[in-house]
């Protein structure tokens, strides 16, 4: 099930911080500045320099990993070609927990905001060593929550937080540490660590995501954009992958602390053309096919 993140609105019905921002727009695009030139070649698709707004979150599952690194505490090579991160799932959740949820502009009272609690921990100047946290509540995720109350929100209120929203209460949340340590620069170790901080015991799911941003499928031939890559299994626990400009690389998994082998489970990194603007995939193997 999907969560629609976006309703349509009568201006009479707009929040009160939200229409003070949708004058200041419409005056400043009226001026004779510089600024009032960008925005007014946003406006007209000449340029674009909104970026933020492009699309919402609730799309952005089932868009192709395209511009740069995305997903939950990971790390990519220095030109952003293979990726990894974490994902989640809590069984209470309609999708995963494979990025920060955030506002764009137009739905936060004081812009873009991310709506989560993330830290980085540790790091070597040389990256050599990295350990960052997740904190990831047991109950249902609260979107609706968020996007709604920031949006009821004005300028001169103050955000609406996650921890506002009693989630953390009681505990009830998993603390998820990820630590990378470098063998060589080529050579990189992942153990990830999974806390309970809640009363009782629950169950989580951890998937470690690992895939090829898309530079394949946008019809283009100049510098950056590449042949599809090949990733496949080739052993019980081993990954081999291999792409046009980086190489060969190899993931390599290992098995719990019980002894338990997890499952590889398989998807493209492709737009779901057919859910978001109703034209039949290319492939099966769409992007959000894990969330389904």
């Amino acid at each position: 099930m999907a969560i629609p993140m976006t309703r349509s609105e009568s201006p009479s019905s707009l929040p009160r911080g939200k229409v003070k921002r949708i004058k200041s727009i419409a005056a400043a695009i009226n001026q004779d500045t510089a600024e009032a030139d960008r925005l007014r070649k946003d406006k007209e698709r000449v340029e674009n320099w909104k970026r933020w707004s492009y699309f919402p979150h609730e799309q952005a599952r089932s868009r192709a990993y395209r511009w740069g690194e995305d997903g939950i505490l990971g790390i990519c090579d220095r030109q952003c070609r293979l990726c990894f991160a974490l994902s989640f799932w809590n069984e209470k959740d309609p999708i995963l927990k494979e990025r920060l949820f955030g506002l764009v502009n137009y739905e936060g009272n004081h812009g873009e905001d991310v709506k989560e609690c993330y830290y980085y921990l540790d790091s070597t100047p040389t990256h050599s060593y990295m350990k960052g946290l997740y904190k990831y509540p047991q109950c249902e995720y609260p979107y609706w929550k968020l996007l709604d109350e920031n949006r009821r929100r004005g300028l001169d209120d103050p955000e609406y937080e996650l921890e506002d929203t009693g989630v953390f209460d009681e505990g009830k949340y998993w603390d998820m540490f990820v630590e990378y340590a470098n063998e060589d620069p080529s050579d990189i170790l992942v153990r990830i660590k999974v806390c309970n901080r809640g009363p009782a015991s629950a169950r989580v799911h951890v998937l470690p995501t690992l895939w090829y941003r898309n530079t394949w499928g946008w019809g283009y031939k100049h510098e950056g954009h590449t042949e599809k890559p090949v990733m496949k299994q080739v052993g019980e626990d081993v990954v081999f992958c291999e792409h046009e400009t980086l190489g060969v690389n190899y993931l390599y998994v290992s098995e719990d602390e019980a002894g338990n082998a997890p499952e590889l489970l398989w998807t493209g990194n492709e737009t779901n053309t057919e859910k978001l603007f109703g034209h039949p995939a290319d492939t099966p193997y769409v992007k959000d096919a894990f969330h389904r």
